[in-house]
């Protein structure tokens, strides 16, 4: 057995699950490294608590491997939102950031703005919602210091083009949700300043696994605003507090969550194993896969037909009569999606397999009989 086979059965969950940009039902491996954390810390045990926390420590070289960064450079935060936070508030000037982002950007942008009237949030509209190098090169102005954008869209799935945008943006910091993307396809997270993610979706560790990478340019122009006893140079109690650490952790409050964190590094080391190349390959399958079924059926998307463009998410984009049908059609044929604004989001991984395709062909044929023309 290969090792993406390998991968792929240890995805054991029901069929059906087409889910995995809201959440990603925690693999084995992770599972089996939560419970031995647990009885590790339960005995009280000096060594053991200490094996636990090695285990931890780990999580940041595995994620700046696959960045392509140092392991000094990245915090590990309880969301991405945290980290995306931990940047924005830290902007001094224009951050250029499109309406349709996830929350998780937008409202970061506004609440920074508001409490400190040194940040400026400027607003795109694209186009689909998606931020392209030409979008962006027609909005920057002057003022704009900062560029925040997903890595991969949450709603329709589009796939930013991190080293053209680095082009268009020239020295303003790039910062990056990358939590949509993360683990699954290769990105050039080199042309960015700040990546910020979470294991909680593909990389199947649960929640409370949030990183966040800054690169020297990042830590020369943002400022720490929530910086804790962590963000020092000396971790403990101290007679004076501390000044703000030069590095990286300037950027956390505290110490992470070492369950948590041997989680993510449980699933940084699945990834690592079998390779991002071979999950891009087999999640880019089952995505067109989910295409040509849409097509069949008749359903248009907004999701990019271009392979490079896309990741493993699907946003189908029904007549407005017919989603409240095509999500209850999707449900009685025991699908796993989301329905949120007028879109059925359908995102499948690498370990999808053959029974949940055809469950969803089965569903859209269903639909596609049920419907009035």
């Amino acid at each position: 057995m290969s090792t993406i086979d390998a991968y792929q059965e240890s995805f054991d969950l029901e069929p059906g699950y087409l889910d995995w940009a809201a959440f990603g039902p925690l693999s084995p491996l992770v599972r089996e490294e939560g419970v031995a954390d647990l009885e590790l810390l339960g005995t009280g045990r000096a060594a053991a608590i200490d094996q636990v926390h090695a285990r931890a420590a780990s999580a940041p070289e595995l994620i700046a491997r696959l960045i392509g960064g140092r392991a000094d450079a990245v915090t590990l935060q309880p969301s991405a939102t945290s980290g995306l936070m931990q940047a924005i508030f830290g902007i001094t000037g224009g951050l250029l950031l499109s309406r349709h982002e996830f929350p998780s950007l937008t409202v970061a942008a506004t609440r920074a703005a508001e409490a400190l009237h040194v940040v400026e949030p400027v607003w795109m509209d694209p186009p689909a919602g998606y931020v392209t190098p030409e979008v962006v090169a027609e909005a920057l102005t002057p003022g704009i210091r900062a560029v925040a954008v997903s890595l991969v869209d949450y709603r329709t799935g589009y796939r930013a083009d991190l080293t053209a945008l680095r082009e268009v943006i020239g020295d303003r910091l790039l910062i990056v949700d990358a939590t949509q993307g993360f683990g699954v396809v290769h990105a050039d997270y080199a042309a960015a300043d700040v990546v910020c993610g979470h294991g909680y979706k593909w990389l199947r560790a649960g929640r409370g696994t949030g990183f966040a990478w800054f690169s020297d340019r990042a830590l020369e122009h943002l400022s720490p605003v929530f910086s804790g006893i962590t963000g020092t140079d000396a971790y403990g109690p101290t007679e004076t507090v501390l000044p703000v650490s030069h590095g990286a952790n300037a950027f956390t409050v505290s110490r992470p969550d070492h369950i948590a964190a041997a989680r993510l590094a449980a699933a940084l080391t699945e990834l690592h194993d079998v390779g991002v190349d071979a999950i891009e390959r087999v999640v880019g399958e089952r995505t067109q896969h989910i295409l040509s079924l849409a097509e069949r059926y008749g359903l248009s998307t907004v999701t990019p037909r271009e392979a490079e463009r896309r990741a493993g998410i699907v946003a189908l984009t029904p007549a407005s009569t017919d989603v409240a049908a095509l999500a209850g059609t999707l449900a009685n044929h025991g699908v796993t999606c989301t329905t949120r604004a007028g879109l059925v989001r359908l995102s499948a991984h690498a370990g999808t397999g053959a029974d949940t395709m055809t469950m969803l062909g089965d569903a859209l044929a269903a639909f596609a009989q049920s419907r009035v023309w």
